[in-house]
């Protein structure tokens, strides 16, 4: 393998790599708060592609995307308004039988609604191609894009738990959830900043 073989593959993985872990915190934020494995946060990230497919069908990029955003927060706050809050008291087998049945309903209502066949996606980004080594090392807009975003995310995300209020209530009630409802943290409008969050990612 060349050195620029090498180095396409290695910038490839990294872009990869960092859509896998945004969606890999977002899945850890939940858990981390509620101890519940969120089997529907996949189908999450599933309707969001379909979303941003077809708002991009019918509205300018900078537009869509947006919209793409605030549609699957709001999915993902009513999933866990609607399927896991109820049962917050319950045993954690019911929980986890709950997140399997939302999983389900999101796959088939996708499947019912638009199918199983492939989707064309236009991309966002018009920026040209950067080719090194004389034309040997292409490196594509999307590549550079994707990776920046997820460092940027990254670091605001943390910046945001780490050093305001809501972030801190985060922490606490992944600490403790009496302690933090003692202290007078709403523990209900914390976990559902923690899903928006997560479904956002």
């Amino acid at each position: 393998m060349s050195l620029t073989t090498f180095l396409q593959q290695c910038l490839t993985g990294i872009s990869l790599g960092g859509a896998y872990a945004l969606i890999a915190i977002g899945y850890t934020l939940v858990y981390g708060i509620l101890r519940l494995i969120n089997f529907a946060h996949g189908d999450i990230f599933m309707m969001a592609g379909y979303f941003m497919i077809f708002a991009m069908a019918s509205l300018p990029w900078f537009i869509a995307i947006p919209v793409t955003l605030i549609v699957t927060i709001l999915l993902g706050v009513t999933i866990e308004r609607v399927a896991y809050r109820p049962l917050r008291s319950a045993p954690r087998m019911s929980v986890m039988i709950s997140a399997i049945g939302v999983s389900y309903l999101l796959q088939q209502v996708a499947q019912l609604l638009w199918t199983s066949n492939p989707k064309n996606f236009k991309s966002v980004v018009s920026l040209q191609p950067i080719k090194l080594f004389d034309g040997q090392l292409t490196i594509s807009a999307e590549t550079l894009v994707t990776i920046l975003a997820c460092i940027l995310i990254m670091v605001v995300l943390t910046l945001f738990i780490n050093h305001t209020s809501a972030g801190h209530a985060m922490l606490a009630v992944s600490e403790d959830r009496g302690a933090a409802q003692l202290m007078g943290i709403n523990v209900n409008a914390t976990i559902s900043l923690t899903f928006a969050i997560g479904s956002a990612l």
